[in-house]
């Protein structure tokens, strides 16, 4: 290998969601730092059956709602307008 070009390779300790914990080798961090896992094999919908849902840690599920919330009335009332529109219009056409 050569030297001064791979990332430092250290111990680490890794906290799961339900409190459990284990030691790993990873480039993550310094040697001896904790890392705490917000999503993991046992929390994950995908693999747990969708038993819990994904905790909005950031609040990008909250954001994305608030910024979304209107999407599917709005398109809604404009499908009702569209299709009042085009009916007026076929009524103006056969006269």
């Amino acid at each position: 290998m050569k030297k001064k070009i791979h990332p430092d390779y250290h111990e680490i300790e890794v906290v799961m969601t339900d409190g459990t914990k284990f030691k790993t080798r990873s480039t993550w961090g310094k040697k001896g730092d904790v890392l705490n896992l917000d999503i993991d094999p046992k929390s994950h919908p995908a693999w747990s059956g969708g038993e819990r849902k994904l905790v909005d840690t950031q609040g990008q599920i909250s954001k994305f709602a608030k910024k979304f919330k209107n999407y599917k009335k709005d398109n809604k009332e404009e499908i009702v307008e569209n299709k009042n529109q085009s009916k007026s219009e076929i009524k103006k056409d056969n006269n």
